[in-house]
């Protein structure tokens, strides 16, 4: 009598163990399903905040119109620095200016030509 409770306890035992790891093994597997699908969607949170959509591409003539601008101020810088140098003689920089002057009529005839 006492072998056969023994066997049922143990049977019963058996069983509880079971149980307790099955529901063991499901608490896992749904905190890592879980888990996993927050991870997820923060990543794709995170992605598409440090991409921001690109920004428009300036037209041909707003191009040109920048460039023009740059070519202004670059030929102003160059004419200061060539009418201000103390070395240089009255003929060095009315040369100098001629060269230039040559130089930024092309670029600009250049600048017309595409638009």
């Amino acid at each position: 009598m006492i072998y056969v409770y023994l066997y049922i306890n143990l049977n019963e035992f058996s069983w509880l163990m079971n149980q307790f790891i099955h529901s063991k093994i499901l608490n896992i597997m749904k905190k890592l399903l879980i888990s996993t699908l927050l991870l997820l969607g923060l990543s794709t949170n995170v992605f598409a905040q440090k991409h921001p959509p690109a920004p428009p591409h300036p037209s041909k003539s707003e191009l040109i119109n920048l460039k023009a601008k740059e070519l202004d101020k670059k030929y102003n810088t160059e004419k200061k620095l060539i009418l201000n140098h103390p070395l240089a003689t009255k003929q060095m920089k009315r040369d100098q200016m001629n060269a230039l002057n040559k130089r930024y009529q092309a670029e600009k005839r250049l600048l017309k030509q595409a638009k």
